[in-house]
């Protein structure tokens, strides 16, 4: 008895079970007939115009400038401090200070010399009124742990500004625990 329940169930629920996806199919059609995909056209093609390179006696401008160059082009003013233009330029002013490494000092009291390691790992010896740096640093005196250097930075006016700077020497790194 318990069982005819059970059969009766299935058959109701079996029976709402069917192949029928008409309704279905109906309304994707439906839904396909009223939608109409927009194509945008192809952009039309620019022609591309050659034209001749005229500038290639001229400097690149991928490629950056030299300080030097740079340096030596800047308008002076009458009347006020600018480098000397004819003084021969220093080895050790090819290089940004950040690039030079005061190692130590040599010579006596009164005439100290500074060692200078520059970028490229060449050793210079400089000492008072020797130039170092890009902005015409003249060395004006020369301690047992530092080097002052006056100078002079252009103001982008066509004059320049003295600046008193020290390249000081890197204390020495202890090899050991601390």
């Amino acid at each position: 008895m318990k069982k005819l329940p059970l059969i009766i169930a299935m058959t109701i629920v079996l029976s709402a079970c069917n192949d029928d996806t008409s309704e279905q199919k109906e309304f994707i059609d439906q839904v396909k007939a009223s939608t109409t995909p927009k194509v945008e056209p192809i952009p039309e093609i620019t022609k591309f115009e050659h034209f001749a390179y005229s500038a290639g006696k001229l400097r690149s401008p991928f490629v950056a400038p030299k300080p030097e160059i740079i340096q030596n082009n800047l308008v002076q003013v009458k009347n006020c401090l600018h480098p000397d233009p004819n003084r021969v330029r220093q080895p050790l002013e090819k290089y940004p200070l950040d690039n030079l490494v005061m190692q130590g000092t040599i010579g006596r009291v009164g005439n100290n010399w500074a060692l200078i390691k520059a970028a490229d790992n060449t050793l210079y010896r400089v000492t008072v009124g020797n130039y170092i740096g890009l902005y015409h640093g003249e060395i004006k005196e020369v301690h047992d742990n530092y080097i002052e250097l006056l100078e002079l930075i252009p103001d982008g006016a066509g004059c320049w500004k003295e600046r008193l700077t020290k390249l000081e020497m890197l204390e020495a790194e202890t090899n050991g625990a601390s």
